[in-house]
């Protein structure tokens, strides 16, 4: 797996799924160690927004270090990233409903749905580590267009907590870099949605 990630130009967004951050952080060091080369990118709210889960300094802080450089935070930072070919792949973790909502109806107005669709422009892979309470409510349907939409990959889900939040789904983030790998060869891993069965943690 280390071979295809060396070297590989990523462009590592989070978005406002804060009690995922320190998950996402841990792959980010995982893809770094790997030897890819990170771009930061955090969308607005995720970047200025201070909640029990860290600051928004400490975040800002943590991403900085991990990637060895500024994380871009607006749109005209993001906007260059497909004319400027800085990016082989962009990964998206956590990708909120409300920013895949956005992917799927061509909406533009952050910094990290702007530095998708300037990636796309290319037709280079998206990787989307989705984290929702109402993945299988109001969001469903805008999962199911972007699981048909060329160019879109998924890191495998799970019903995290189906009694309680039967709507819930929430990326394995471990598998990120299997799931990067399998999207820089055009394969989507299987399955794409489970549920948690007591002592089990296999797909």
């Amino acid at each position: 797996m280390a071979e295809i990630l060396k070297g590989l130009k990523i462009g590592y967004a989070l978005t406002g799924s804060f009690c995922t951050f320190s998950q996402s952080f841990d792959q980010a060091e995982m893809l770094r160690d790997m030897g890819a080369e990170l771009l930061p990118i955090m969308s607005e709210n995720s970047s200025s927004t201070d909640t029990r889960f860290g600051t928004a300094e400490e975040n800002l802080r943590r991403l900085r270090e991990i990637c060895g450089r500024e994380p871009i935070i607006n749109i005209a930072g993001a906007e260059p990233i497909g004319p400027k070919g800085m990016t082989d792949l962009i990964i998206v973790a956590p990708c909120t409903s409300n920013t895949a909502a956005k992917l799927a109806n061509g909406i533009t107005d952050t910094s990290v749905t702007m530095a998708v669709k300037s990636h796309l422009r290319s037709g280079k892979p998206v990787l989307l580590a989705i984290a929702s309470n109402d993945s299988l409510l109001g969001s469903a349907k805008n999962l199911g267009e972007l699981f048909n939409r060329k160019n879109y990959y998924f890191v495998p889900m799970l019903q995290d907590d189906w009694v309680n939040k039967p709507a819930s789904l929430v990326a394995e983030f471990e598998m990120i870099p299997q799931a990067a790998e399998a999207a820089m060869k055009g394969i989507q891993l299987r399955p794409l949605i489970y549920h948690l069965r007591k002592n089990s943690h296999s797909i």
